[in-house]
């Protein structure tokens, strides 16, 4: 199982980020150190335990790919072609978050404060082989992460890409961001409609994750989404460049933690495409065909 030896620790200044190439290709903590020894925490950190038992639900981060959230009943259409996923969330009976948050990742560039690592995917369930990379640059206190597909079969494949950050809760933690629709879901968390954010929704506003439950994906978001931790004095701005046009906010009842997520697609946005709907995020790489999405982190605090 994967141990603290096999981390991979980028620095620059005063702050850190540590990957475990390991464990999903996750990012396992990220964090910057003060004058008076003091420590912030931009993600949340994995523990010890998480790391010895390879837990990737644990981690900070991991990647999404080849495609973000759910698909329904782990079956869709493409181009005439029926595919069926195995489920690999179980007891859940729809396929989650693609294969590179499952799988190991392999180092291929490394320096002080950059970091490359890959993903080979062959065709089975999935007919369509792939190679993932993701890219990590720490400037100073920022964080750059970037996340590239190249479909290397000799027919098209559908994709979408994301990030899964998990950030810590405290009770005033607040996310914001400008957005203009929300998807809302059903019992088990599929989209049903469409429509402006109710006002508790309404991240514009600022919410409060301790007080609203949240799972959704939002559309029209300008890609600045910014976590505020009024009891540190602390902020962090999430910004991401096309195709990650959707912004998922995840804010589970009873947890320690919150995740603001950029991704391409909305949940189940394969089938959604095969029914002939727009505006699912869906992007259709031909052979050959290379897409790549770019997100940074950028910490703050008052003083």
């Amino acid at each position: 199982m994967p141990e603290y030896s096999q981390l991979v620790t980028l620095r620059d200044g005063t702050a850190a980020v540590s990957i475990a190439p390991n464990i999903g290709g996750s990012i396992a903590r990220y964090w910057s150190e003060s004058a008076d020894g003091g420590v912030v925490e931009w993600l949340r950190p994995a523990s010890a335990q998480a790391l010895t038992d390879g837990d990737v639900l644990g981690m900070s981060s991991f990647p999404l790919v080849p495609f973000s959230s759910r698909i329904r009943d782990g079956r869709f259409t493409f181009r005439e072609q029926h595919i069926a996923l195995p489920l690999n969330f179980l007891p859940e009976r729809h396929t989650i978050h693609g294969h590179g948050w499952q799988a190991p990742w392999t180092v291929s560039e490394q320096t002080v404060n950059r970091l490359r690592i890959t993903y080979d995917h062959a065709a089975d369930a999935w007919p369509f082989p792939y190679h993932a990379e993701q890219d990590f640059h720490l400037s100073g206190n920022v964080l750059e992460q970037r996340l590239s597909v190249r479909n290397v079969g000799d027919r098209p494949m559908p994709l979408g890409l994301g990030m899964h950050p998990y950030f810590v809760r405290t009770p005033r933690a607040t996310v914001t961001a400008t957005v203009a629709e929300i998807w809302h879901n059903d019992a088990e968390y599929m989209p049903t409609e469409r429509t402006p954010p109710p006002p508790e929704k309404q991240l514009a506003n600022g919410v409060n994750a301790e007080a609203t439950y949240l799972d959704n994906v939002y559309t029209g978001w300008q890609r600045l989404a910014t976590v505020t931790w009024p009891e540190w004095g602390a902020s962090l701005a999430i910004r991401a460049d096309p195709p990650m046009d959707m912004l998922v906010v995840y804010t589970p009842t009873g947890e320690d933690y919150l995740c603001v997520e950029p991704a391409s697609n909305i949940t189940d946005a394969f089938n959604y495409a095969a029914a002939g709907a727009a505006d699912t995020g869906m992007i259709v790489l031909g052979p050959g065909e290379q897409q790549s999405c770019r997100a940074s982190f950028t910490p703050s605090r008052d003083g």
